[in-house]
Order: C-alpha cells, then structure tokens, then sequence
C-alpha cells in the first residue's frame, strides 16, 4: 500500500486504520502500564475511544463522563481533556455545556450529507484507481476480497465492516493521493458512527458481491462502470440504514474493550 508520512493531524489519524482495526478486536487495557511503557498516553486514549467507535462497541450517544475515563486509564482530567478536544475536533463526539462529552450522533439530514459526499469522494477515488491499477494493486485486492469472502459466515459483524473498511481504503491507496485518503478516512469514521446508530444488527455493512464486480470492472479498465458500480454500492449502503435503534446495555469499560 503507497503512504504519505507528511499528513496533518487529520492525516494522523488517516494514516494507520486498517492497522487500528485489526487491534481493535484485541485492545490490550493498558490502563495505569501505558506511561511506565513509554507509550503516548494520549494517544493510547484517543486510540482506544476512535477503534471502539469503529468496530462498534461505542455507539453514538454514549456518555464519556471524565471522571469515568479518568479512572479507567489512571490519568488526569488535563489528559482526558485534551483527549476529548481532539476527538472533537475529528468529530468523534460532542462537547456540550454542562454536560460533557458524549459520542457524535448524526441526525438524518446529517446522514443524507454525509453518504452524498462520501459517493462524490469515493466515486472519483475509483475513477483514478481504475486508470492507475497495477497488476500487483488487482493481486492485492483479490486477496482481500478472498479474505472478505470467509469473513461472510461470520457473525459478529464489526469484524466483517473492519473488513469492509479496508476494502475502501485500499482503493484509496491504489489512486494514490493522500489529501483524499485523509478525507475518505474522515468521512468512513463518520460512516461508522452512522452505522452504529442506525443499521439494524445482522445488516451487513457492505455487499462483498459489489466489491467484487468493483474490482472486476478495474481489471478491465472499465472506468465508467467501476464509477457506476461504486456509486449503486454506497448508495445501498445508505438505502440500509433504519432510522431506529435501541441503547446499549454494556458498561463504559466494556465498550471500550478495557473490561
């Protein structure tokens, strides 16, 4: 996969997912140890928060009350802060007066906005990764496509969307721009916040058989198709969100893998 290591703090968080999703499922609690390690505490903080929404166990709306994640990671309220101004910033959760952090809820006009630029991004991702594939990109994306194929008996979902997300990504890293890398990687962390809230259990978060015919359409070099065919794939990915959903029943800890 081609990187970029000059992105901004967008691109940061931009740079790395596909790693971050495959830990997530196994997050160590590093708790109290992460600073005798020499490990960025923040960071370990806004690492833990970030995989938890991706893969799901955070969903929008929970409470992220400071005392809480003070204990649970054995830091300062000054540490929790500044973890929480930058996950504001990344539009992970909202900091409301008087009342704290919470994880981002999109509404549904906020859903429409989000899907329709992420199908103008992805549209155009695809058209440039279809003109620029190489045959090891294609051997590449044949492999994960075999990996996505065996994920699809499984049943506990966040693995198979953590899958899901790569397959994007990874056409991101065949056209070759980082600048739109790091917005895709935006706009698929707020994809996933959409998902938690809205898509009913058991919904797949892509159709392997449309990331297929993507990859089918590359190889040929059908521009136009693969354009067309990304475009119908996000759009049933949005068509699949139910406006409805019910709360979880999971503590704090729990959901941020760290009990």
């Amino acid at each position: 996969m081609k990187q970029s290591n000059d992105l901004s703090n967008k691109g940061r968080v931009a740079s790395s997912p596909r790693r971050r999703a495959r830990k997530a499922e196994a997050a160590p609690n590093l708790g109290a140890g992460v600073a005798a390690h020499g490990v960025d505490v923040e960071q370990h903080i806004y690492q833990t928060v970030f995989d938890s929404v991706l893969n799901q166990r955070l969903v929008p709306g929970t409470k992220l009350p400071e005392p809480a994640l003070c204990e649970l990671f054995k830091v300062s309220r000054a540490v929790i802060r500044k973890v929480l101004q930058r996950l504001e910033h990344d539009r992970i959760v909202e900091l409301r007066p008087n009342k704290g952090a919470v994880i981002a809820a999109p509404t549904p006009e906020e859903t429409r906005q989000i899907f329709e630029a992420r199908r103008a991004l992805e549209v155009s991702i695809v058209e440039i990764a279809a003109r620029r594939r190489t045959a090891q990109d294609l051997a590449d994306l044949r492999q994960l496509l075999a990996s996505e194929h065996e994920l699809t008996q499984n049943p506990y979902q966040p693995t198979w969307a953590a899958c899901a997300r790569e397959f994007h990504l990874r056409i991101a890293a065949v056209a070759d721009n980082p600048i739109l890398t790091a917005y895709l990687t935006e706009l698929m962390t707020r994809c996933s916040l959409i998902v938690a809230l809205y898509q009913p259990l058991g919904n797949t978060a892509c159709e392997h058989a449309e990331h297929g015919r993507i990859v089918d359409y590359m190889e040929k070099g059908d521009v136009a198709s693969a354009r067309a065919e990304m475009g119908r794939h996000l759009r049933a990915l949005e068509d699949n969100i139910s406006l409805d959903r019910s709360g979880s029943t999971q503590t704090l800890a729990q959901m941020l893998n760290l009990g």
